[in-house]
């Protein structure tokens, strides 16, 4: 069977005129007024059904009523399963070119994180920990904020826009609730909970998984895709399906198969187990790369990895007087940075994509700005580093090197060891000279300055054997 006639003569009663009404309710909606829609589009089941019901029922109007865009866009975190992600960016390209041939007006496209939000930058340059279930810092800068920057430009081209989810009551307790909250008016439309001008629509908020793939394997797939392979995908992965997120409210990934490779919420991974042991062994490296990140979380191990001093150079302390760990050492970092490149180097060795990349050179970039600016790397280690681990040289400037160098950095330390000044603190506070010297107004240095100095320069054992009596043990 291949058209929505054919399931609709083929379904019981119930579900007929459940996908019935729900195309005519999605024409009705779209007729409704000129806001153009967004269409978060995961290439799961749920957001593949939603984008079919709503493709057809566009499909059935008349040239002239369908008088507004239709966007659908994907979210890509740079960190998705190689697998998927070849999958979605196939599905987005497929999407464009039936809709240019139909005449119909999809529109499809990809967002990613910015460069300073994407997960390596924060990773390895930042130090930011793997993200666990109580410092999830990966959500809000990884899915968050690149499809709400992509729904406010749409918002500010057209005014308004309705935003359409594939959300359904039947996955979870969670999703359900949410999804009463967007219902409890009685309307069709409510507003996004923190985006102005943009309203959520659920089209397929009623149906249950069985009603999805009972759709989705009896209809065909109107831009050419087969659900039969999706379904297939399914098996081999033995997992669930990551939601386009667009705001705090919305589920995230935890044990889905769309989601990140690199996710250490859940302890372990489903997806690469499963596709490794369904034969995609080139993916091996990746299973092991985020084992490693996993052992990072053990709290034996944690002060290993982890400075026992915050971001912002101060020192944070637990109710009974623990030290709480900060981000990772810049030698782990450099570490971590080492074997992905590795698993790079292997993967376009054994894998179907010669050219496959886990990191871009503009993510290198930015983390080689921050060893060297904020983490006083003056030795400049990263071009060395993916030098050694690619055998290529990196494309960047010699200016990007900074002042100092692996000489200076020598000559710095001698004179604070025999000074009795740490090392760090005069590597930061020359470093602020230098980026200070080229503006005309200084005004701020004096604070920048008092902040360096108010850092904790002391040791991790002068700062325990400082504590109040009543912080010990």
């Amino acid at each position: 069977m291949s058209t929505p006639e054919l399931f609709l003569a083929g379904e019981q009663a119930g579900a007929k005129r459940a996908i019935r009404e729900i195309r005519k309710e999605i024409a009705d909606v779209y007729l409704s007024d000129s806001r153009a829609w967004v269409i978060g589009f995961s290439g799961g089941k749920d957001s593949t059904c939603l984008l079919q019901l709503v493709w057809y029922s566009i499909a059935e109007l008349e040239p002239a009523q369908r008088h507004k865009p239709v966007y659908v866009v994907a979210s890509d975190t740079l960190v998705e399963t190689p697998v998927i992600v070849d999958r979605l960016n196939g599905a987005l390209g497929s999407i464009s070119a039936e809709a240019k041939v139909q005449r119909l007006p999809f529109i499809a496209e990809k967002v990613t994180p910015a460069i300073e939000d994407s997960f390596w930058v924060n990773l390895i340059g930042r130090g930011y920990p793997a993200p666990t279930t109580r410092f999830r810092w990966c959500t809000e800068r990884l899915k968050i904020r690149p499809i709400n920057r992509y729904i406010l430009d749409h918002v500010a081209q057209h005014g308004e826009v309705v935003v359409v989810l594939g959300a359904r009551k039947s996955e979870s307790a969670t999703r359900a609730q949410v999804i009463a909250l967007h219902g409890r008016s009685g309307q069709l439309l409510s507003r996004h909970s923190n985006l102005p001008n943009a309203f959520v629509y659920l089209p397929i908020r009623d149906l249950s998984t069985d009603d999805v793939w009972s759709y989705l394997l009896q209809v065909g797939n109107p831009w050419g895709d087969d659900n039969h392979d999706l379904l297939a995908l399914y098996r081999s992965t033995q997992d669930g399906e990551c939601p386009v997120v667009i705001d705090s409210t919305t589920q995230t990934c935890g044990n889905s198969r769309f989601g990140c490779w690199v996710c250490t919420v859940v302890t372990r991974e489903q997806a690469l187990t499963s596709l490794i042991e369904h034969g995609v062994d080139w993916l091996e490296p990746l299973l092991e790369m985020r084992e490693r990140l996993v052992a990072t979380q053990d709290p034996a191990a944690k002060r290993t990895y982890r400075d026992f001093r915050r971001r912002n150079g101060r020192v944070s302390f637990t109710k009974d007087g623990k030290i709480i760990p900060g981000p990772y050492y810049l030698e782990f970092c450099q570490d971590l940075l080492r074997q992905l490149l590795r698993a790079q180097v292997e993967i376009r060795r054994t894998g179907p994509d010669p050219t496959f990349a886990l990191i871009s050179e503009a993510e290198l970039a930015e983390i080689r700005r921050l060893w060297r600016f904020e983490r006083q790397d003056w030795v400049d280690s990263l071009p060395a580093i993916y030098r050694e681990e690619t055998g290529a040289d990196p494309n960047w400037a010699v200016e990007d090197v900074g002042v100092f160098g692996p000489r200076e950095l020598n000559l710095l330390r001698e004179h604070c060891e025999r000074n009795g000044v740490p090392t760090q603190l005069a590597c930061k506070l020359l470093d602020l000279e230098a980026e200070m010297q080229s503006m005309v107004r200084r005004s701020r240095i004096f604070h920048r300055i008092d902040q360096i100095l108010s850092e904790e320069w002391r040791s991790e054992a002068e700062v325990v054997e400082s504590m109040p009596p009543a912080l010990e043990d």
